[in-house]
């Protein structure tokens, strides 16, 4: 019987811990709100890790690890598009192109990286099953995962933080009044440049967060960094100018004497009893 849940209630780094305790071997699906990760383990060990939102071939992971230049890379894609990652690897190894260390360094930093971001994940449907075989083709690990369980578990302590910190994603930011503060001067990674060129009161920060692309703990990490530097506040967001008030209606009898509204009345009654 396979292993389901919510990561509302069984986290990432419960799940590593579990699967790491009891030796476990077997298939983590994992259905987030936006991607679908894929995890496999072999003796409580991790051996593949991918999502389903990016290319996860060997061609691919060696191009972001910048094992091979670009034009390499369409050249395999163009060739050898259908080469499982075995083959590849070998062919690779073979042609000195790289070494059998530089390829598996690349696969492990790969899926290393999947399970790190995988932390970030508050809300998904998890299955883990002890039937379903390793994907065909695909070059597998051994990694401990002692390692990621520590840094889930740091991880899962700083988003606490972050939550008690920043609990509402719904406010703006807005710059703080400091005169002698250059934006220009300051040494900003690229996700916080990112963050500071959607900074309006108008914007609220999980609108920055969408359209830098980030989730919720980077976004939080980023914007508590802000906060922390005194480069801008929370504020409530702005609203659009709401539409103007509609004009009031003017009768006919405004403005009009009592006499002259009575001869009104009187001339409308007549002509409403002659239709």
């Amino acid at each position: 019987m396979a292993l389901k849940g919510n990561l509302r209630d069984f986290s990432i780094t419960q799940l590593l811990n579990l699967i790491n305790l009891a030796r476990k071997t077997g298939m983590l699906r994992i259905r987030g709100t936006e991607a679908e990760a894929l995890i496999y383990f072999r003796e409580g060990r991790l051996a593949f890790a991918a999502l389903s939102h990016e290319p996860n071939d060997l061609a691919s992971v060696l191009y972001r690890e910048k094992k091979i230049s670009a034009s390499q890379y369409k050249a395999i894609r163009a060739r050898a598009s259908k080469t499982t990652d075995k083959s590849l690897g070998l062919l690779l190894v073979n042609a000195g192109y790289l070494s059998q260390e530089e390829i598996l360094q690349s696969v492990q930093t790969a899926y290393v990286d999947v399970i790190k971001r995988l932390f970030a994940w508050a809300e998904g449907l998890f299955e883990f099953d002890t039937k379903s075989p390793p994907p065909p083709g695909r070059i597998l690990t051994r990694i401990s995962l002692e390692n990621l369980i520590i840094e889930g578990a740091r991880r899962l302590r700083e988003w606490e933080q972050l939550q008690n910190e920043i609990p509402n994603l719904n406010m703006a930011l807005k710059f703080t009044d400091r005169p002698n503060t250059n934006l220009r001067n300051l040494n900003l990674s690229i996700e916080e440049w990112r963050v500071v060129s959607f900074i309006n009161p108008k914007n609220t920060i999980n609108q920055i967060a969408r359209a830098a692309k980030m989730n919720d703990l980077e976004i939080r990490r980023v914007v508590y960094g802000l906060l922390q530097a005194g480069l801008v506040e929370l504020v409530r967001p702005e609203l659009e100018t709401p539409p103007p008030p509609p004009k009031p209606i003017h009768t006919a009898l405004e403005g009009k004497s009592v006499d002259e509204q009575r001869s009104l009345v009187n001339r409308l009654i007549s002509r409403i009893r002659g239709i």
